[in-house]
């Protein structure tokens, strides 16, 4: 694989992991247009690792906040809340990972799926804000939809974000959960990422550079870009590209 492809591929995952459009689904997509298949899981763990780096950069300040208030009462609910939201995924990602990578070889499978991570993020626009706080059930419906999400072409953030909107919760708020959800997901993933490592994949500086610096750039910007795009409602947009996209792979 070329240098410039693990840059592309980078950019994609920077790009597509934040933005309700799916980045798995985006990454099965950019292979097969440049003809190109990931060695290992090796790309994969750069990738998590890089976009892992974005959540941190833009949420420092609320991520410095939990730290320091970690004896208050308010900051040990919202890492309940988190806790409980993060487990069915990380159950269902560990249990059936090796099931789940069957569906990256299909460019049929990604597009139905994109289809409804489209109309979901459409449905979002029934929402209402009605400033609700998070709860145990807000918490477990959330975890459930991010635990779907597992599946490529399914946006995690699309899915986290919509259940959170439909239960009442504001969208600031409901963006800060996501990408707060989104820290030990993608931990976790670049950890099993590690665990299946074959003895293969090999980690050249060349490759953990490009790798790692074009997905936390992108996903910076793109990270920033989203929570500008929810402040004004703009959520649906992605609803209908991911709708387009979906179709155009299903057709292909």
């Amino acid at each position: 694989m070329e240098l410039i492809d693990i840059v592309f591929l980078g950019i994609l995952q920077g790009l597509t992991e934040f933005l309700p459009v799916s980045s798995s689904g985006h990454l099965v997509l950019g292979q097969y247009l440049l003809g190109i298949k990931s060695p290992g899981n090796t790309l994969e763990i750069l990738f998590h690792l890089g976009t892992l780096g974005s959540v941190v950069f833009v949420f420092f300040d609320e991520i410095k906040h939990i730290v320091l208030t970690i004896d208050k009462k308010p900051t040990q609910e919202l890492l309940v809340f988190i806790s409980i939201s993060t487990l069915p995924a990380m159950v269902i990602g560990f249990i059936f990972r090796h099931d789940l990578n069957k569906i990256f070889d299909s460019i049929n499978s990604v597009g139905y799926a994109l289809f409804i991570t489209g109309v979901i993020l459409i449905i979002s626009t029934f929402s209402r804000n009605k400033n609700k706080k998070y709860s145990f059930l807000s918490s477990i419906i959330i975890g459930l939809a991010q635990a779907v999400a597992i599946i490529p072409g399914i946006s995690r953030s699309g899915f986290t974000i919509t259940a959170s909107l439909l239960l009442g919760i504001s969208p600031k708020k409901s963006a800060k959960f996501s990408f707060l959800l989104s820290i030990p997901i993608i931990f976790g993933a670049g950890l099993l990422g590690t665990i299946d490592l074959q003895n293969g994949d090999i980690f050249t500086l060349s490759t953990i550079l490009a790798a790692f610096l074009s997905s936390f750039l992108i996903g910076v910007i793109a990270l920033k870009t989203l929570l500008k795009l929810l402040e004004h409602g703009k959520f649906y947009f992605f609803g209908i590209y991911c709708i387009t996209i979906g179709v155009i792979s299903i057709l292909s």
